[in-house]
């Protein structure tokens, strides 16, 4: 008799327990996660690439070293990295190392010194 009350009881408390689960939740955050949410895509997307360094010096040389490469290959943006004591010139972003070694060995033809890399 215990063990038949025992489980009569169970039973009928069940759907109030399955009831009480529901609810509606509000969310309040600070207008700035968005943005900062932004960011952190960007530097995903940034983030695993592949470039071609063309050369490297100090910063005349690699302001001059710049420019005749945006001459040479205007398909891609070069740019300037400063890793001190110098200065890097890269070419391009490339998403896969197939695509970078294809367009490297154009650019090798022409920089016998430049090396790929995978920026961190």
């Amino acid at each position: 008799m215990k063990r038949s009350g025992i489980l009569l009881i169970t039973l009928l408390s069940l759907p109030l327990m399955a009831t009480a689960q529901q609810g509606q939740i509000t969310l309040d955050q600070d207008p700035g996660i968005e943005k900062l949410l932004e960011i952190y895509k960007k530097n995903l997307s940034e983030a695993g690439y592949f470039t071609i360094q063309v050369g490297f010096g100090n910063s005349s040389f690699a302001q001059e070293l710049k420019t005749e490469a945006e001459v040479d290959f205007p398909q891609w943006r070069a740019r300037i990295v400063f890793d001190s004591p110098t200065y890097r010139v890269q070419l391009g972003r490339f998403k896969t190392r197939l695509e970078a070694e294809r367009e490297f060995l154009t650019v090798r033809k022409k920089y016998p010194g430049a090396i790929l890399l995978r920026p961190e």
